[in-house]
């Protein structure tokens, strides 16, 4: 019994054997039945891998590229590339455009600020010159300068016993400031003084003599105004104080010190402030000197305020439509209603009227030419008499009343010609 098991067990295993040796010879020929056929679809079942169902469905093959089509795909790539370094640097532009225009926003707010009177009036120096110390009443001018925190200089003057004003203009970069200088000049004379000069001056004028030997003060003040005709120079003149018992004006009192006539003090006078702009100032003493300083300060303080909103040329015109005007572009757009408000300034021409004279000569020079083309006088007064006028669902005629007024206001050449 156990040797009957035991052979039967070898049986098997020979079989086993036998259907093992008998494996490579089957899949051999499986190879050699499917290489007889389309090799790549065999070489794509073997390699690749099995599917749920048991079925072998080649794969696609791998198309290689050729040279062109590399070369198309490498210059696309550049194109690309290209394109966004393009799109990249639009953007820096924008970004750098941006980030300038609110820089100029912000220096033109703080330039606009700058100018401002209280702000403007921080730039400003007064310069005085020393001899001017000299004189009694003159430390009144310093005190009041300090108390105002205004900004002031004891200097040499062009001119001896003058006040100068000089601007510093507003901080822009890293530049040095060049100060400005302003053009108003005030000289500051005694009486005794300012009658030296109008001696000299009648002198002058009764020997019809050139402008030279004319003292120690005015040879230096037309020699200013012969060299820079832009400064306005104004003379002071202190100790004018009207007498109370006699109540003197002050050429009253020149006339009364010098012993000239009156017509010689106007003759002088008009000589200084028409043939030479020399402005003529009669104070009691420098407390007025002090408020004359003072008042011509406050004034330069706001003239860049003031010449920066009176720049354009017409500064009651506002910028746009308004009532009773049209706005005529660059590109010629509202050039038809310009004319057809000029139709409607003439009397009793209502805005039908205007518009059916415009649809018919689109422009003034049209009308010209058609009066020029017209044969008498008559008809080219009648000749816009029959256009039609359509008004409140009703038509009518321009009639020729209008025509002739029409024809009158295009063609007179009389301003004064009444056109009714």
């Amino acid at each position: 019994m156990y040797a009957k098991r035991r052979a039967k067990t070898w049986e098997i295993s020979e079989s086993e054997g036998s259907d093992v040796e008998s494996k490579p010879s089957s899949n051999q020929d499986v190879s050699s039945q499917i290489s007889t056929g389309d090799g790549k679809s065999a070489q794509a079942c073997v390699l690749s891998a099995p599917r749920p169902d048991g079925s072998c469905t080649p794969s696609p093959a791998r198309k290689r590229r050729t040279k062109e089509e590399v070369e198309i795909d490498r210059q696309r790539g550049e194109e690309r590339r290209e394109a966004r370094e393009r799109q990249r640097a639009a953007k820096a532009r924008e970004r750098e455009e941006r980030r300038q225009e609110q820089q100029r926003r912000r220096e033109a707010a703080q330039s606009l600020k700058s100018l401002r009177p209280e702000n403007c009036i921080k730039a400003l120096t007064v310069r005085i010159d020393p001899a001017l110390l000299q004189q009694n009443g003159s430390d009144f001018l310093l005190d009041t300068l300090a108390e105002l925190d205004w900004k002031f200089h004891i200097e040499s003057q062009q001119l001896a016993h003058s006040i100068t004003w000089s601007r510093d203009p507003p901080q822009q970069g890293d530049g040095g400031q060049v100060t400005v200088q302003e053009e108003q000049v005030l000289v500051v004379l005694t009486l005794s003084d300012f009658m030296d000069v109008v001696i000299s001056v009648k002198k002058m004028l009764d020997s019809e003599e050139l402008e030279e030997g004319m003292g120690a003060v005015l040879n230096p003040l037309l020699e200013l105004r012969n060299r820079d005709a832009k400064k306005l120079v104004s003379l002071l003149v202190t100790d004018c104080e009207p007498d109370p018992r006699t109540n003197h004006l002050p050429e009253q009192l020149l006339q009364s010190r010098l012993g000239l006539a009156n017509v010689d003090i106007q003759e002088v006078l008009v000589y200084l402030q028409l043939y030479k702009n020399i402005s003529l100032v009669f104070l009691a003493g420098w407390q007025d000197v002090t408020d004359h300083v003072c008042a011509v300060t406050k004034a330069l303080s706001k003239r860049p305020f003031k010449l920066l909103t009176e720049r354009s040329e017409l500064p009651f015109c506002v910028d746009g439509s308004w009532a009773s005007g049209a706005r005529a572009e660059r590109d010629g757009s509202g050039l038809i209603q310009v004319w057809s408000r000029q139709i409607q300034q003439l009397n009793r021409v209502s805005a039908a009227a205007a518009s059916a004279v415009t649809a018919s000569y689109r422009s003034p020079q049209l009308l010209l030419q058609a009066y020029q083309n017209s044969g008498s006088e008559e008809e080219k007064k009648g000749m816009l008499a029959g256009l039609p006028v359509k008004s409140g669902g009703k038509e009518r005629r321009i009639g020729p009343e209008i025509s002739a007024r029409i024809y009158r206001c295009l063609t007179a050449h009389n301003p004064q010609l009444v056109l009714d």
